[in-house]
C-alpha cells in the first residue's frame, strides 16, 4: 500500500510539474529547443545506422563474391 501511495504521489507531482512547464513561456522555449536537439540526435543515429548497414551489406556482398571465386 505504501508503494502505491508513492507511485500515485509521483505521478501527480509529475503531472503538475509538466503543466507548469507547459504553461510558462520559458518552459515552452526550453521544450522547443529540447525537441530540436532530440530530432537532430535521432537523425544522426538513423544516418549512422544506415551507413553501418550499407557497410555490412557491402562486406557480405564481398564475402559472397570471394566464396564464389573459391568454388570455381
Amino acid at each position: 500500500m505504501k508503494k502505491a501511495l508513492w507511485l500515485v504521489l509521483g505521478v501527480a507531482l509529475g503531472y503538475l510539474l509538466a503543466q507548469g512547464v507547459r504553461r510558462s513561456s520559458s518552459g515552452q522555449e526550453s521544450l522547443g529547443g529540447l525537441e530540436a536537439r532530440a530530432r537532430e540526435f535521432g537523425k544522426t543515429v538513423a544516418d549512422a545506422y544506415r551507413a553501418r548497414q550499407a557497410e555490412l551489406r557491402a562486406a557480405i556482398g564481398t564475402a559472397e563474391t570471394s566464396d564464389s571465386d573459391l568454388i570455381k
